[in-house]
């Protein structure tokens, strides 16, 4: 844990060590209402996401049954969130 000032200009240091280990120079701020989090992310989000997906395509739908099976699959998931939620 680290105690920092804020500058006037609104800056904070991240330690090196931290910056090292991250191994980029750009975050993520997130305000949560309370407090601020910080993450790490990518210089270049697209190449980050390059590779991602390798091995997940499906050959043997189409693009519609795909579609299908992913509402399918949401509104399951939504059903299961309001009877969680309204207790039925």
């Amino acid at each position: 844990m680290w105690r920092h000032k804020i500058t006037r200009a609104g800056q904070v240091s991240i330690p090196a060590e931290v910056r090292e280990r991250w191994g980029t120079s750009t975050v993520l701020i997130v305000d949560e209402g309370e407090q601020l989090s910080l993450r790490p992310v990518s210089e270049n989000p697209i190449e980050a996401l390059r590779g991602i997906l390798a091995g997940k395509a499906r050959s043997d739908i189409t693009a519609d049954e795909a579609k299908r099976l992913w509402r399918a699959e949401d509104n399951a998931a939504m059903e299961r969130k309001w009877r969680e939620y309204y207790g039925e």
